[in-house]
């Protein structure tokens, strides 16, 4: 193999690499459509998108949800210190608002990413954090408001 055809050290040759940043712009559209962009066979593309999947570098398809449009006007990030990060762990999954938990190096063991529509359930939300066995101590920042959204985010997936 040679050029544009070698395996780079991820192991992503350039169409995959091209499957990828087309796919992190958009998901929409046939793999027909996808395939002509591509100027590869859709068969071909479908392959590649299974192998993608298989490794798991591709783990799913979603819409790109802006939730303060949907009336979660309190977003926010709760820092959180614990002397038993299993049971915090496992205490914040099972709190609806919790959008996603992070266990992170610093002051805090785990940041949590909570999303409510009022000030009133952003404030019990914060009481259940506290309230869960292993909390010792939080600290909260709410997102006043979104300069650049994680799933803005599109890598350099082209100089792998």
């Amino acid at each position: 193999m040679h050029g544009a055809d070698m395996v780079s050290k991820s192991g992503l040759d350039e169409l995959d690499r091209r499957i990828i940043e087309l796919l992190s712009n958009s998901s929409q559209g046939s793999y027909r459509q996808i395939a002509k962009q591509l100027s590869v066979h859709p068969t071909t593309l479908i392959q590649r998108v299974k192998n993608l999947e298989a490794k798991g570098i591709i783990n799913g398809y979603r819409a790109k949800i802006d939730y303060m449009n949907l009336g979660y006007e309190y977003i926010g990030f709760v820092q959180v210190r614990s002397r038993d990060a299993a049971a915090v762990r496992e205490g914040l999954k099972g709190i609806v608002q919790v959008m996603a938990v992070y266990d992170v190096t610093g002051k805090a063991d785990h940041i949590a990413m909570v999303s409510c529509r009022d000030r009133a359930e952003f404030a019990a939300t914060i009481d259940a954090i506290n309230a869960l066995d292993g909390v010792t101590e939080t600290s909260t920042a709410v997102i006043l408001d979104v300069v650049k959204d994680s799933n803005e985010f599109i890598p350099d997936i082209m100089n792998l």
